[in-house]
């Protein structure tokens, strides 16, 4: 017995003395806390509850438009806002799938064409135009005055129109813009709805995608509701790439953690998002983060922790054309109040999940293009603090570059302890990223590559953080914003 312990206490000592072993167990600690502690942000079990099925159908896509959702008249009314920058090429796919929803409530849908050059506004109505049940409207792209009640349609019809935002001005960003003209356009000519939808012009909703996001925000008391949808998975980088982007995203915002109204995290995903208008209106509206390229986190940073007393008549205006000299809203990071009542919750109720059946089709086929999906605004969520990024580079070769490199060297050097403290550490990460692999129906093997694939996405971040100390900001989609804080 003293025998044993003295060499279990002769094994730690000796990791002590040694720095590589102790940098090893470090890792291997970090891990440790990731996997029990961290949330459980790698399980990916956060999804919106399933609707009732037939017997042996499927659960996801292939079911849905075999089995109808029970919906009433009485659901709520939505109005879906979709932003589109030169679009064309999956309009036909997308915006069909949007204009085919099975929604039991009143649905109208308004594509604000952001200076596209390929035609995105002439395609989306001519194929609306095609449905029989959607009937194309005309809104004036300026009619953002009084709000009014919206006119009759027949009853099984669906409301599109398409306009176009009035020139970007300074301190917004092309999307939100064209979403805050968008919805107040919206709400001037067909009156406020119960909930506004965000989507991305590039996703593929399932036939059944907003009655449940609907049913779930308003079953659960969510004011947003949000779907990290499948990301494009096809080529050998997306391959790579794509299922580890998810992984780091659900690490740094653990989704029950932005779930729990008793946790300050805060996140949403962009392509999907399903708003109370109330809450909108309680936040200032979209201009709230006018100038944040990482509009969606911001915009449910805003949502869950922002008081309706704090926001004045001002920021609280539909329509921010009259006040762009003003002085811009607060930024988004406001820090909730230390001293919520305690009758309820500390933060406001959101929800986040991922899905496997609302997809996008933006296609990343390269290296490049994936690259320029994280270097558009890593260094913006470090908050362009030099400081962030050193702290950033230095976690993660400590996460995800030791392990390996200690499992090797060890067997290289002939260092029992160093390559098995390594070998368990990457064999802990392997696992925490077997749910994602599985996810995006990618085998168990690729999770070894995981520490390769995060260099990646560090040499990316420092090159964001490098583009951003050159003036050029984030870019996307031909236009660049250069922020200096």
């Amino acid at each position: 017995m003293v025998y044993g312990v003295g060499l279990i206490l002769g094994a730690l000592w000796g990791i002590v003395v040694d720095p590589l072993s102790a940098i090893a167990l470090l890792s291997l600690l970090i891990w440790v806390m990731l996997l029990l502690f961290w949330g459980r942000f790698w399980c990916g079990t956060e999804r919106l509850p399933t609707p009732m099925l037939s017997v042996g159908a499927d659960r996801d896509r292939r079911a849905v438009s075999e089995s109808p959702v029970s919906s009433t008249r009485t659901d709520p009314s939505v109005i879906a806002v979709v932003p589109a920058r030169n679009e064309a090429e999956v309009l036909p796919e997308t915006l069909r799938s949007l204009l085919s929803q099975r929604y039991g409530g009143r649905l109208r849908v308004l594509l604000v064409d952001d200076g596209s050059t390929d035609g995105t506004g002439d395609l989306a109505r001519e194929l609306a135009g095609l449905l029989p049940d959607v009937t194309l409207m005309a809104i004036d792209d300026r009619e953002t005055g009084d709000r009014h009640q919206p006119t009759a349609s027949p009853e099984n019809s669906l409301e599109f129109a398409v306009i176009s935002p009035p020139p970007l001005p300074q301190g917004w960003t092309g999307k939100l813009w064209a979403l805050d003209r968008g919805i107040a356009a919206a709400r001037s000519h067909w009156g406020d709805p119960d909930y506004i939808w965000l989507t991305d012009a590039d996703i593929d909703h399932p036939p059944d995608n907003l009655q449940r996001l609907v049913n779930h925000a308003r079953d659960d008391r969510r004011e947003l509701v949000s779907l990290m949808v499948r990301l494009r998975c096809q080529s050998l980088w997306e391959r790579l790439m794509v299922p580890a982007f998810i992984f780091f995203f659900q690490k740094l915002y653990p989704f029950p953690w932005v779930n729990d109204p008793n946790n300050a995290m805060a996140a949403a995903a962009g392509g999907c998002i399903l708003l109370q208008t109330t809450a909108l209106d309680r936040i200032g509206g979209i201009g709230c983060v006018r100038e944040a390229l990482i509009d969606d986190c911001a915009l449910a940073w805003a949502v869950k922790h922002l008081e309706p007393d704090s926001v004045s008549a001002a920021t609280a205006s539909v329509d921010p054309l009259a006040d762009l000299q003003a002085k811009p809203p607060a930024d988004s990071q406001t820090k909730p109040s230390t001293q919520p009542p305690a009758d309820r919750p500390s933060y406001r109720r959101i929800w986040l999940g991922l899905s496997h059946s609302t997809r996008s089709l933006r296609p990343y086929d390269s290296l490049a293009s994936l690259w320029e999906m994280v270097a558009r605004t890593a260094y913006t969520q470090l908050n362009y603090s030099p400081i962030l990024l050193g702290g950033t580079i230095l976690g993660m070769i400590l996460v995800y570059l030791v392990p390996p490199l200690s499992a090797i060297g060890g067997i290289a050097w002939n260092m029992p302890q160093l390559a098995i403290i390594g070998g368990l550490t990457w064999g802990g990460m392997v696992v925490a990223y077997r749910p994602t692999l599985r996810s995006y129906e990618q085998p168990t093997i690729v999770g070894v590559l995981l520490p390769a694939i995060a260099s990646i996405y560090l040499f990316a971040t420092i090159d964001s953080a490098w583009r951003h100390w050159r003036g050029r900001g984030g870019a996307w989609k031909g236009r660049t914003y250069a922020k200096h804080p």
